[in-house]
């Protein structure tokens, strides 16, 4: 071999030594194809619920970090989000790449074991709460907070206000608020709570649930009702035993005024007196379809109901996209004007699927059902109660103006009426029978009644309408036992 080309060999195999150190020493095997720096970035949700720790920063390939949530006052860490997962806290996470997580808070739940408890509901109208016990006229703070003499000989003072709406939640969870005085006949919004409703853009929903107001006594002016004077958010599963009275528009047994409001599951028993938009539940349920609909769902009222104008035994008015579905009345309405045993005035709205047997009495426009339906829908409803009043005056609707009244049946001999603006009328014997109820669709009304025959005594919960074949009026599958 020449020494030139041993030169070549010699300087070949240096140069790959050099570069397998080189190699051995940089170890480029272990370094990320992007890098070996990753961003961890944090948010909280929501906004000023809480902190993260660390917040965020630059973290080499394969470090561990671990991420503490904590809680400002009110609120409770709920769970991780994005780049973490689970309840655990703190959680520790491994930085393989880029991350952003997400710290979710919750209200903490606050205990409400008095009537102080109660009034203390109104420093954070966002809360949610849940009530441990009855409160009546012995649980402390009574006499000073919700009695006759407190707040000036006006009783309580409602929880939050017209401009400062309560957005949380209350769980009653089976438990009675009793004895509540509340005499205010110069105010508007007045009920336990002043105003239950939802934020624009919805961020919040108030919403009250379980929970009922019993041998209290409510007035007050405008939008008046024993739980709430006006709801824009969801009330479920609670009732009212008392009296209420408005002194201007809009008294219920339970919510005076709901706009856009969810009522599903609840019930009045007490009296009602007021002068416009009076109703046994709502005094008046607005609902438009681009905000949301309002909803009374599986409700009823047996209360005294009175009135001036637009008094129904179950809302006083519906106005826009309203559903009332699956409710009924059994009690009297009396007033000068515009008087169902339902509702009263239905415009634009849905009734279906519910019914009267209470007693209406009064002057123009009266109806066993409804007094007044202007493009509205009636389906799958009836009446029986004894109706009186001058014209307009209907067994089942008083006055039909471009709506539509379909499926629809009213008692001729027990109301007294044998002329309705809509509906079919029937004799007692007649409206006993399952076979009056059945296959009876109206053209455009795709929906017939969902009625099954069951024995006395019995329930099919499988169909929203039940009857004793022959012995009873038709009942919905959910209501009470009488």
């Amino acid at each position: 071999m020449s020494r030139g080309k041993l030169t070549q060999i010699i300087t070949a195999c240096t140069v790959v030594a050099v570069v397998a150190i080189v190699l051995f020493s940089v170890r480029p095997w272990e370094r990320t194809p992007s890098g070996d720096i990753h961003t961890l970035t944090t948010v909280v949700s929501p906004s000023g619920a809480g902190s993260v720790s660390p917040a965020s920063g630059e973290y080499e390939h394969g470090v561990q970090v671990t991420l503490t949530a904590s809680p400002a006052s009110g609120y409770t860490f709920d769970y991780w989000a994005g780049g973490a997962s689970g309840s655990s806290n703190p959680v520790t996470i491994t930085m393989t790449s880029d991350k952003a997580i997400a710290a979710h808070f919750a209200p903490a739940v606050r205990e409400v074991r008095d009537w102080h408890d109660l009034h203390a509901i109104r420093d954070n109208l966002s809360g949610n709460y849940i009530l441990m016990n009855d409160l009546d006229s012995t649980t402390p703070g009574y006499a000073e907070l919700a009695g006759n003499s407190a707040n000036g000989d006006k009783g309580w003072q409602p929880i939050g206000a017209s401009d400062a709406p309560f957005t949380g939640s209350f769980d009653g969870q089976g438990h009675e608020i009793r004895d509540l005085v509340i005499d205010r006949p110069d105010e508007d919004y007045v009920g336990l709570f002043a105003h239950v409703a939802w934020t624009h853009p919805v961020k919040n929903v108030g919403a009250i649930e379980n929970v009922g107001v019993v041998n209290a006594r409510v007035t007050g002016h405008g939008r008046v009702g024993a739980l709430a004077g006006h709801s824009a958010g969801v009330v479920s599963n609670s009732y009212s035993a008392c009296s209420v009275t408005g002194m201007g528009w809009f008294a219920g047994g339970l919510v005076g005024y709901g706009d856009g409001c969810l009522v599903t599951g609840c019930y009045s028993t007490g009296s009602v007196t007021g002068t416009y938009y009076v109703g046994g539940l709502v005094g008046r349920m607005a609902g438009t379809r681009t905000l949301r609909e309002g909803v009374v769902i599986r409700c009823y009222s047996t209360g005294i109901i009175a009135g001036a104008t637009r008094v129904g035994g179950l809302v006083g008015a519906t106005h826009g996209d309203v559903n009332v579905s699956d409710c009924y009345f059994d009690g009297s309405v009396t007033g000068r004007r515009w008087l169902g045993g339902l509702v009263a005035e239905n415009y634009g709205g849905t009734l279906s699927n519910s019914y009267s047997v209470g007693r209406v009495t009064g002057g123009e426009f009266v109806g066993g059902l409804l007094a007044s339906n202007l493009w509205g829908t009636i389906t799958n409803c009836y009446s029986s109660g004894a109706v009186s009043g001058e014209s307009p005056v209907g067994g089942l609707v008083g006055k039909d103006d471009h709506g539509t009244v379909g499926n629809s049946f009213w008692n001729i001999q027990t109301s007294g009426q044998d002329a309705s603006d809509g509906g079919t009328g029937k004799t007692s014997t007649e409206m006993m029978r399952l076979a009056t109820f059945i296959d009876t669709a109206t053209e455009g009304l795709d929906e017939p009644w969902d009625i099954v025959a069951v024995a006395p005594g019995e329930r099919d919960d499988d169909s929203t309408w039940n009857i004793v074949d022959g012995q009873s009026y038709p009942f919905l599958s959910w209501q009470p036992a009488a």
